[in-house]
């Protein structure tokens, strides 16, 4: 049975909206910059180019693209939207937040909630269980979904172990209620653990060490990753994550047309897939494309299934993504395309 009350209405992505900066930097790019080479980096993570934004393109502004991309698929106008919700690891400024940013530069109204999530890679899936549970508790019709990252701000150039692996995009996603039963969102599962937040953080930039010209000399406000850590443990708890939310729907891998990861690293997706013993093939994957983009991965990669036709109406599609926090989440969803 699925794990939402059938006594509630359902809730379904009616359309999906991208934008990704028009800047590539390739891996060959990347070899005149630090101590790394195409081979190398290729056979470690899986990533040949990645997209970097200019000082136009900030989180607010590749968000906003997004949504309105989203909002001409699903035919819909600013106005029509009730909620906001902005998942993101790399805000414009720390406060107020990316959403209220992009409320302004999208043109929604000026009475609707609208607020950040910091969950990192997790962020998209986070979001789409907070606006979820909000559209059936509440009333909301419509809710915008929005993972929005500009990772380029905020890597150490220098350190090839993680410059080599991000890039920077936006995804978005028009949540709608509808009455029709097991139909959408059939599933969410969420969990975090602090204590082993050091394995993805950054040191200074915060109110507990503001940032100062000895912080900004030592990269201190940049990302630091122990990979070695982040690789057992995302392919540990990606694959657990996938067999609980599946087991409280009562669907079993066989039934999933599509599982889309967080796009981190193509080992860890081959892990994942491994563990669920499923074929990779049902991975759809643009990390090769886009490298590491966090919040905006998900529905990057969700966005190129549905465009290109893979996902029809019908399919059970999972998604799920590990982040700095660490956090962690899956959502099990049925495709819907209602009737015109």
């Amino acid at each position: 049975m699925p794990l939402m009350n059938p006594a509630l209405p359902s809730v379904f992505i009616r359309a999906l909206g991208v934008y990704t900066p028009e800047k590539k930097l390739t891996n060959e790019d990347l070899s005149k910059m630090v101590d790394t080479n195409d081979e190398w980096i290729k056979s470690r993570s899986g990533i040949s180019e990645r997209r970097i934004a200019g000082p136009h393109e900030n989180p607010s502004d590749m968000g906003a693209w997004a949504a309105a991309n989203a909002l001409k698929n699903a035919a819909l106008k600013p106005e029509d939207i009730d909620l906001l919700i902005v998942a993101t690891m790399t805000p414009d400024v720390p406060f107020p937040s990316t959403a209220c940013l992009l409320q302004a530069k999208l043109g929604l109204r000026r009475d609707i909630p609208c607020f950040d999530i910091s969950a990192a890679c997790s962020g998209f899936v986070f979001a789409l269980q907070v606006g979820h549970d909000m559209m059936r508790s509440g009333n909301y019709q419509r809710a915008l979904i929005i993972g929005s990252e500009k990772l380029s701000g905020v890597l150490n150039w220098e350190d090839r172990t993680t410059c080599v692996l991000f890039g920077d995009g936006a995804g978005a996603a028009i949540l709608e209620k509808t009455s029709e039963p097991n139909v959408g969102i059939l599933g969410n599962l969420l969990g975090s653990d602090g204590t082993n937040a050091e394995l993805i953080h950054s040191v200074a930039g915060g109110s507990a060490k503001p940032t100062t010209p000895e912080t900004l000399q030592n990269r201190e406000h940049c990302l630091r990753m122990n990979g070695k850590e982040v690789f057992k443990l995302a392919v540990r708890v990606m694959s657990e994550s996938c067999e609980r939310v599946l087991k409280q729907c009562g669907v079993s891998s066989d039934q999933v047309a599509w599982f889309i990861p967080h796009q981190a690293n193509y080992r860890i997706l081959e892990a994942v897939a491994g563990q669920l013993n499923v074929g990779l093939d049902r991975f759809p994957s643009n990390l090769d494309r886009f490298g590491n983009t966090s919040a905006a991965s998900i529905p990057l990669a969700l966005e190129e299934a549905w465009r290109k036709g893979k996902i029809k109406h019908g399919d059970l599609i999972l998604l799920v993504a590990f982040g700095s926090g660490l956090t962690w989440g899956a959502t099990l969803l049925r495709w819907h395309e209602p009737k015109k």
